[in-house]
């Protein structure tokens, strides 16, 4: 972890940014949920755990400096709610996720399925990606297994 929180402090420092320890505390809160999609009222509660003092809007602008950094995520479901989440290190691009409409599960598809979409896209309507983004609806593995009907 500790590695990875020098990586990303380089990072911060290489568009003239510091990482105070507000900044610092909400980055270790996404290193220790990454998988669990946190909200940005979430991350706060895990900070606050650890730091009493901080303050909603500085993890606020926090999350939003760390998404325009492109060091996160800013990601929705559907529902509403935007959700934070730390990138690949060395990923070309965000992974996939899998949404269950049952349980609410998140599950991701680290692999790039859309390389040959993104060629055709580009040559026909001559549009440059930077990036993509898939989330599948459905039912996952878990619920589908408990159906008695499936």
């Amino acid at each position: 972890m500790e590695q990875r929180i020098d990586r990303i402090k380089k990072q911060l420092q290489s568009q003239s940014y510091k990482l105070t320890p507000q900044r610092e505390a909400t980055v270790r809160v996404l290193l220790e949920h990454e998988d669990d999609h946190l909200s940005a009222e979430d991350v706060y509660m895990l900070v606050k755990e650890k730091y009493p003092e901080i303050g909603l809007a500085t993890v606020y602008r926090t999350l939003e400096l760390l998404t325009e950094l492109k060091v996160v995520d800013k990601i929705n479901f559907g529902d509403g709610v935007s959700r934070y989440d730390l990138r690949q290190e060395g990923a070309a691009h965000f992974h996939h996720h899998l949404v269950c409409l049952e349980c609410g599960a998140v599950d991701e598809i680290q692999e790039d399925l859309l390389g040959d979409v993104e060629d055709e896209v580009e040559k026909r309507w001559n549009f440059q990606i930077k990036d993509h983004r898939l989330t599948f609806h459905g039912i996952c593995h878990r619920c589908h297994s408990e159906d008695p009907s499936s």
